[in-house]
């Protein structure tokens, strides 16, 4: 289910309690002791900046699953810290060693995230905030916590190749899964390279789990993007959103419409959900999106940002007769924002034209930060999943 790790960090004693949380995800999902150490490092890091140099801020952690049910791999841990602090004028400066702008600091904190997580994407603007995403697998046991080399600030590049898809994290995934195979979350598949995707999922007042989930996978040319929300709040509303993520890893060879028919056969034994597709055929270029309930979509192209708007319903319990298909182009500056109505309906759209090129996990936390703020919390558990060309600008 959308187990769910959200940490308000306003002081220095929710550091620990980010470092236990990072140590709980991992435990939850079987990570190792080295992998351990480093997601509760990273954590700690990315904590302790925020009550230095932001004024407080938060710490949400998602387990990230893996999108292929054939894949036995052992999932991943994702960090995300987010605050609407003054920001980093110079972020590659930040995220070199012994680079501080405090006296108390030793100015280890970015760049030992950058250094021990498999992989970290970091994305500042002065006076707006900092959001910066970590991921840890399980694949760690050559090297312990800060062992490995240093690694290059991230802005929507790629990690080493890898072969593992995962639901929640970030990766692009431009060549086909065959069965046993694996696309690593937020690793780069050098074959096509055309499309990313990432997310995160945080939680009403911070409950353990949230009725939010979403993921992705890939059959042949096309790649099939779903968010889901569950009816209300807590367990029951997680359960139904995680049935239709594990049903999307079984049917991923449907169009739009027929997914959404056979997940509501599948969610008939839950509370029901809300349900977003969005199925992009890179043969072809074109996006098509189908959605009960209330999901939001809007795509960019070059020419502004466009809805793409839901039809009523639930998933499980009310199907409409047609499921309306909205189609558009795909081009190599577009970008595909599927979000849950825990986040409000008039939210703005990014504007910093930079961050089309940052992992796509970092984009959907940017929408999410800035749609609350600490006098405005968002009032529902939240999902914002996203996806984008390649950052090369292959289309």
């Amino acid at each position: 289910m959308s187990r769910v790790w959200d940490i308000p960090v306003q002081e220095s004693t929710r550091v620990r309690d980010a470092r236990v949380a990072a140590e709980a995800a991992c435990a939850e999902v079987s990570l190792d002791a080295p992998s351990t150490a480093a997601a509760a490092l990273v954590a700690t890091e990315l904590a302790t900046n925020l009550v230095k140099h932001a004024t407080g801020g938060r710490i949400v952690i998602n387990l990230v699953s893996p999108a292929d049910s054939r894949a036995g791999t052992a999932p991943c841990v994702q960090i995300v810290s987010l605050d609407h602090g003054p920001g980093i004028g110079d972020v590659g400066a930040a995220s070199t060693d012994g680079y501080t702008t405090s006296a108390a600091s030793l100015g280890a904190g970015l760049g030992t995230c950058r250094r021990v997580a498999d992989d970290f994407d970091l994305h500042s603007r002065p006076g707006e905030g900092t959001v910066a995403v970590a991921r840890i697998t399980g694949a760690r046991t050559s090297r312990g916590a800060g062992s490995g080399p240093a690694r290059s600030m991230r802005t929507g590049g790629s990690v080493r190749a890898g072969r593992s898809l995962r639901a929640g994290g970030s990766v692009r995934v431009g060549e086909n899964v065959r069965a046993g195979e694996n696309v690593r979350a937020g690793e780069n598949v050098r074959a096509g390279e055309n499309v990313r995707a990432g997310g995160i999922t945080a939680s009403y007042a911070h409950a353990e789990h949230s009725g939010d989930a979403f993921g992705w996978v890939r059959s042949g040319p096309r790649v099939t993007l779903l968010l889901a929300d569950g009816l209300g709040h807590g367990e029951k509303a997680a359960e139904a959103s995680t049935a239709a993520v594990e049903e999307l890893r079984r049917g991923a060879d449907l169009p739009p419409a027929d997914l959404l028919r056979r997940l509501h056969t599948v969610l008939r034994t839950t509370r029901g959900a809300a349900v977003g597709v969005a199925q992009l055929d890179e043969d072809t270029g074109r996006l098509s999106f189908g959605g009960v309930g209330n999901i939001g979509a809007r795509l960019r192209t070059g020419t502004g940002w466009q809805p793409f708007i839901s039809h009523p319903g639930i998933v499980g319990a009310h199907f409409p007769a047609t499921v309306p298909l909205r189609q558009a182009d795909w081009g190599h500056d577009s970008l595909l924002v599927l979000h849950s109505d825990g986040l409000p309906g008039r939210w703005v759209p990014p504007l910093d034209p930079l961050l089309l090129a940052h992992d796509p996990a970092v984009v959907a936390a940017v929408v999410l930060r800035d749609a609350g703020s600490a006098a405005r919390p968002l009032r529902d558990d939240t999902s914002v999943a996203v996806l984008t060309p390649a950052a090369d600008g292959s289309p």
